[in-house]
């Protein structure tokens, strides 16, 4: 089974790049593109994908706003993947906080893209810690000001472990090893931090980890 893309780009040649490198993929197809915000919505609407692959500065209506459209609407289960640069750090945060499930650099290789697209399908996020680190300075609390952990409250303190290293961007496996636990257990964990903390996916709960400071962020070099 081929896990169907809507491409959403408001240049023409960016978007065919992408479409060619992602249908050279026997488990993808793109069955869609999009010139903005406003077109990607009713596309996604019509076609039912399983990701957009979605720009965010475009005209008549931006990726973050598109991205709340789509990711809101129950009636359509799809998973957005923004394509960013360093440039978009602001409207990337809106973006994940709008329901994003990740990002990928829009220089990143071929198989980097097709790779993406096969882990947001599968339900999972996309957070490189390099990445992540230079792109979620943006949400740290101004120097002074306290952190705000109230959303942290509920959670036990194996949770708030759990919750740090998701932030720091290790998958399940890897919290497993690290904290001495089964796969399924932390699987289990991450289910429950989702719901007690509000977030829609494992994408916001790595800014709430940065938002709250539990992970420190050292400034872009």
């Amino acid at each position: 089974m081929k896990h169907r893309v809507v491409v959403v780009d408001d240049q023409p040649l960016v978007r065919g790049g992408i479409t060619q490198i992602l249908n050279r993929s026997t488990d993808i197809e793109v069955v869609g593109e999009a010139s903005d915000g406003r077109q990607a919505i009713d596309v996604v609407r019509r076609l039912r994908p399983d990701v957009v692959m979605m720009d965010l500065r475009m005209p008549r209506l931006d990726g973050v706003a598109a991205t709340a459209a789509i990711t809101g609407d129950p009636a359509v289960p799809v998973r957005v993947l923004v394509l960013t640069t360093f440039d978009d750090d602001e409207l990337v945060i809106a973006a994940i906080r709008a329901g994003a499930s990740g990002f990928l650099l829009k220089d990143a290789e071929p198989e980097e893209l097709r790779n993406a697209v096969r882990v947001v399908a599968r339900g999972d996020a996309l957070l490189s810690p390099a990445v992540t680190s230079a792109v979620l300075h943006q949400v740290r609390s101004p120097t002074g000001e306290p952190a705000d952990v109230s959303r942290l409250e509920a959670l036990t303190e194996r949770e708030v472990e759990v919750l740090l290293e998701v932030g720091r961007g290790l998958a399940n496996d890897e919290i497993a090893a690290t904290l001495h636990l089964s796969s399924a257990t932390v699987r289990t964990y991450v289910s429950r931090i989702l719901t007690k903390t509000g977030s829609r996916d494992r994408a916001q709960l790595v800014v709430l980890a940065y938002e709250t400071r539990l992970v420190a962020v050292d400034p872009p070099q």
